[in-house]
């Protein structure tokens, strides 16, 4: 394909210096994996179509029995992924998509209800962003609004004697794979750079020490 791109603008590799074919190479390659690599992170991620959603912990749920309304509730998914229904008990609920929860709901109620019809809502989303390295108080936190790295670290606190805020690393889980990102969140501070980056759920931010290679 590069080569192909040389003929159409006069030129074969032959007649073309190693300095300057090397340097057409280099661009050549870093033009074709700019989209796939290195996506626009400055803003959050879209919200998925309702029927790909899937709850989890400390999401806020309202259920709703349009022929049984004393039987209506809010709900909030605890660290067990359970929520806790009237007449039920617990009932399982993270990993599932609001329509699934709808369907498992529909049987446990079955008994109970005339209209087998049962809404699940989520009325307030949260997601889980894991903070490690050196960091006051590493750990899980759940944010239930688009959030940046610089963000979660000022959550979790750091010492700014000891952390590293230039090679901040974030690794995301995407597809199967596993990519790392690496931020300098100094220059963030230092108003320097003004572009966010936007976390998604499960992105695991790691805080190095001063002088720690990782």
């Amino acid at each position: 394909m590069f080569e192909n791109s040389l003929i159409k603008m006069g030129f074969t590799l032959r007649q073309l210096p190693m300095k300057v074919l090397a340097l057409l190479l280099t661009t050549f390659i870093l033009a074709g994996c700019e989209s796939s690599r290195f996506p626009d992170l400055s803003q959050p991620a879209a919200q998925h179509h309702s029927d790909k959603i899937l709850l989890s912990e400390g999401d806020v749920l309202k259920i709703t029995f349009p022929s049984s309304p004393d039987l209506d509730s809010t709900s909030t998914i605890q660290r067990d992924g359970k929520i806790s229904l009237p007449l039920v008990g617990e009932v399982e609920a993270a990993g599932m998509t609001p329509d699934q929860l709808q369907q498992n709901l529909v049987k446990l109620f079955a008994s109970q209800i005339a209209s087998k019809e049962v809404t699940v809502a989520v009325v307030q989303s949260s997601f889980p962003i894991y903070m490690t390295g050196y960091v006051m108080r590493p750990g899980k936190i759940l944010s239930n609004q688009p959030i940046t790295a610089l963000e979660a670290v000022m959550e979790v606190g750091v010492d700014y004697s000891t952390a590293n805020l230039k090679a901040v690393k974030v690794i995301r889980r995407e597809n199967g794979v596993s990519h790392i990102y690496i931020l300098n969140l100094k220059r963030i501070l230092n108003g320097k750079d003004s572009k966010p980056f936007y976390l998604q759920p499960a992105d695991v931010v790691y805080v190095p020490e001063k002088f720690d290679l990782f």
